[in-house]
């Protein structure tokens, strides 16, 4: 084996054994090659060759770091680590940082307080009983009265009878997309769109088609374009605070895409799981307003309430109940009737809906952190928002300031965890909702000092 290689091989073991933490930036290479008594030559190839392994990134003019944790798939975004690291905040992160903005869901303090009491209902045993037995994929009646209500907006309430239940919204959507969508199929998606739709569509056996997006998020001319150049099976979108670039689509965007998604004969997957964030008596109204006949929406109650003990839900077409309901059942994602039970009586007795006013104060509060403490950046957000986009100055790229920030104890999430196609900009999402708010000041202080820094 050639020395670049043994040299390379025992830097890996270094970073395997946390010795070389992720962020940490390793020597020039002429330095490096001084220090190990090796030809520059030599120490060019071995950081190329760490480079190559994915190991590190580099940048010329500013250095080669280790890389932080990657997100190849979305799982960070969707799970914490099996042992979480000591410090602030309710989640740990993928990269060991101590504050973690790659996570995002909001806790309010009281939480538990409000939810304990429906919990502890349950307990009696001749609830728990019922509680206890298995639910089938339309969930019960009173579930699906209780969500009907919850999901309502001015101009748009769900029928009961087209309701059915998941987990939680990510089996929602992976449900809604495996009943439309066969095996080699193709569905449209935002060019940089939620990662875990990119790991549910690939376990499908689905091809992902990046759609152009602008302000107001998705363009009705790019859904027509590419339908037009090879066909597609459906349309996964999320038109009200889209993650990450937190857009909203108006009311006309929002009757053009339907327009178009009925000139193409097209169903739509409407993902809605940070719309409660928005004022219903202001915001748009879903897709399903415009376009019932041909559009899936998917909600859930991870966000509004907590993620642990939560439902995924989804409001159909009338002619699409028992597909959906097949796919659910197949996939061994329908909701289980123990939350089931739980949800229902946290959105009667009012628990839900005290925790959204919470939640919508609170996300408006770190909002304000945002520009306060990024102002003069070019940060992509709205002031209802839990996350940011935050399109970094140059000469910075994603990988090197993710790296960058978890030397400095913070975990961001780097654009191309969100990109379905090439030509990403260099960005990094921000979570703003798994760290206490003091917390998140410190971490947006410390990251606009990182952006600032120049080689």
């Amino acid at each position: 084996m050639e020395d670049y290689r043994r040299i390379a091989d025992r830097l890996a073991e270094d970073i395997a054994a946390g010795r070389l933490r992720s962020g940490e930036q390793l020597p020039p290479q002429r330095v490096f090659a001084r220090r190990r008594g090796i030809a520059g030559s030599t120490a060019g190839r071995v950081y190329a060759e760490l480079v190559r392994r994915g190991l590190v990134v580099g940048e010329v003019g500013r250095g080669t770091f280790v890389r932080a944790a990657p997100v190849p798939s979305g799982r960070a975004l969707a799970e914490p680590p099996a042992e979480l690291p000591g410090g602030p905040g309710p989640f740990g992160s993928a990269s060991g940082a101590v504050v973690n903005m790659e996570l995002n869901y909001p806790v309010v303090p009281g939480q538990s307080e409000l939810l304990a009491p429906a919990l502890a209902a349950l307990a009696r045993p001749d609830l728990l009983t019922d509680a206890l037995r298995t639910a089938p994929a339309t969930g019960t009646p009173a579930a699906r009265e209780a969500f009907a209500a919850l999901l309502a907006t001015p101009g748009w309430r769900p029928a009961p009878d087209r309701l059915a239940f998941a987990g939680n919204a990510r089996q929602a959507v992976a449900a809604a997309l495996a009943s439309l969508v066969r095996p080699g199929g193709r569905v449209g998606v935002e060019s940089l769109t939620y990662p875990l739709v990119k790991e549910i569509v690939a376990r499908l056996g689905i091809t992902p088609v990046p759609l152009a997006t602008d302000e107001q998020g998705l363009r009705p001319e790019a859904v027509t374009a590419a339908h037009r150049s090879a066909p597609l099976a459906a349309v996964y979108v999320q038109p009200t605070l889209h993650n990450p670039t937190s857009a909203t689509a108006g009311d006309t965007r929002r009757r053009e895409l339907a327009a178009a998604a009925r000139d193409a004969d097209l169903p739509l997957v409407e993902d809605r799981i940070w719309s409660f964030l928005q004022d219903g008596r202001r915001g748009p109204a879903p897709l399903a307003a415009y376009a019932p006949e041909r559009t899936h929406v998917v909600d859930g109650l991870s966000k509004r309430v907590a993620p642990g003990l939560t439902v995924g839900v989804l409001v159909v077409p009338p002619e699409r109940v028992e597909a959906v309901g097949e796919a659910l059942r197949s996939g061994a994602w329908t909701a289980g009737r123990f939350a089931l039970e739980a949800a229902v009586r946290w959105i009667a007795d009012g628990t839900v809906g005290r925790l959204v006013t919470a939640k919508r104060a609170d996300a408006a509060a770190r909002q304000r952190l945002v520009a306060r403490h990024l102002a003069g950046f070019s940060v992509r957000a709205d002031p209802h928002s839990y996350f940011a986009w935050w399109e970094l100055p140059p000469p910075w790229r994603a990988d090197t300031f993710t790296a960058a920030a978890a030397a400095h104890g913070i975990s961001v999430t780097p654009g191309t965890a969100f990109a379905a196609g090439t030509g990403v900009p260099d960005a990094v999402r921000l979570g703003l909702a798994s760290a206490g708010p003091p917390e998140l000041a410190r971490a947006l202080r410390t990251l606009a000092g990182v952006a600032r820094t120049r080689p």
